[in-house]
């Protein structure tokens, strides 16, 4: 069985072809600039099969354009891997917020497509762009089943505690304003992950699991449930992320809109694109160039470096307090797979844990891998996510 992933954020469209119920990946790729790209610009069409690689400038003016170069391209005589798009018997979309209604997988209808949108107030960067995906799919291929898969839909498992606010209960009550937590389908792949690679049941573990890329949560992991998570009711608040401000004080919206007469749209577009470690460090939302930065002796991005892992270690801390207790902390997603100094800056003084640090085996770790010392009491891992597998897994289980 042919299943296609898709996941679309407001200017790319990422995709993995899958063979079910093998898990075997027969092609995947990434659009990247869509509604922005001219010609003469850099690739902005790249597509892998195997180990063969390919890179175009095509011009892709909008999702719609993208989708249908993408199926040329997997049914392509060079590039393809199917014979026709009707070998296409399924699409698994990733959705970001599935709001209070949508707590698992669901086949998508009309009804599904509009409330995606609703749920937009929620996660206004990513849901307009997933619903526009799932749109432009069911155009194209109007007799596949599509199924959303809600990224939120693995933390519907947090207590009241964790995931009221503070604020009037009738008020929160009539919007939906609660904690939702993001990332869901990453803690989720690692967690099961992490169970089969100590070889223990995921029942009788406890987790933290740190999703550290341009956006970053860290999660509490109780028995396999979700019982905390660092992000909330959108994907703004918990830990600086790449360009986005984390938790702060909300009287700064205020004193901002103030002082600097911004409006609503501007203080949203603040603090979601120009803050974070772009906006503490003055030079890149990209961890890679702020640690070079800092070698040199760039002083704001060490300055946002050390922001970023002691607000990090700040949520692990309090999450094995709340646990009494961690078998394992896991690192995940685009910093936490490659970054050998942000794992090793967060985990440095837990020896009053008896948990150490093996810093050889973290600087050379590929893949999955155990960094800790062979006497550490807390076991720390890198395993690489999977979110795409985990909603071609969901989807298979509608067809």
């Amino acid at each position: 069985m042919k299943v296609i992933v898709l996941n679309c954020g407001s200017s790319s469209l990422k995709y993995q072809l899958f063979d079910m119920p093998a898990e075997q990946v027969l092609a995947k790729g990434l659009v990247e600039r869509i509604g922005v790209t001219r010609a003469g610009d850099a690739p902005c069409f790249h597509h892998q099969r195997g180990d063969a690689k390919w890179e175009w400038n095509w011009p892709m003016t909008d999702h719609r354009t993208a989708v249908k170069k993408m199926l040329e391209v997997l049914t392509g005589p060079e590039t393809g891997s199917l014979k026709s798009i009707a070998e296409i018997q399924a699409v698994g979309h990733r959705v970001v917020h599935g709001g209070p209604r949508y707590t698992r997988p669901v086949l998508v209808d009309s009804n599904v497509v509009e409330d995606i949108e609703v749920y937009s107030m929620y996660a206004p960067l990513h849901n307009p762009a997933n619903a526009l995906g799932i749109r432009v799919m069911r155009e194209v291929l109007p007799s596949v089943p599509n199924i959303a898969v809600f990224d939120t839909s693995f933390h519907h498992t947090l207590p009241p505690q964790a995931f009221l606010y503070g604020l009037n209960g009738e008020i929160a009550g009539k919007y939906g304003i609660r904690r939702y937590g993001f990332h869901g389908l990453s803690h989720q792949y690692v967690s099961e992950r992490a169970a089969m690679f100590l070889g223990k049941p995921l029942s009788s573990l406890r987790l933290v699991t740190c999703h550290i890329g341009n956006g970053t949560s860290i999660c509490a992991v109780d028995g396999g449930k979700s019982v905390d998570i660092s992000m909330g009711m959108t994907p703004l608040e918990g830990v600086i992320m790449g360009t986005r401000s984390g938790t702060i004080d909300p009287s700064i919206v205020e004193l901002l809109m103030e002082k600097e007469k911004l409006n609503f749209q501007e203080i949203i577009d603040l603090l979601n694109r120009k803050s974070g470690l772009l906006g503490l460090s003055g030079v890149s939302s990209d961890i890679r160039d702020l640690e070079k930065a800092a070698r040199e002796g760039h002083r704001r991005a060490q300055g946002a470096l050390d922001v970023h892992t002691y607000q990090i270690k700040k949520y692990i801390g309090s999450y094995i307090f709340a646990m009494n207790g961690v078998d394992a902390i896991i690192f995940t997603a685009g910093i936490g797979e490659n970054s050998s100094r942000c794992r090793a800056e967060i985990c440095r003084h837990l020896d009053f844990l008896d948990t150490w640090l093996d810093e050889d085996k973290n600087r050379n770790c590929t893949g999955e891998a155990l960094i800790n010392t062979p006497d550490s009491k807390i076991k720390i891992a890198v395993i690489p996510t999977n979110e795409e597998i985990m909603i071609a897994r969901a989807t298979m289980a509608w067809k």
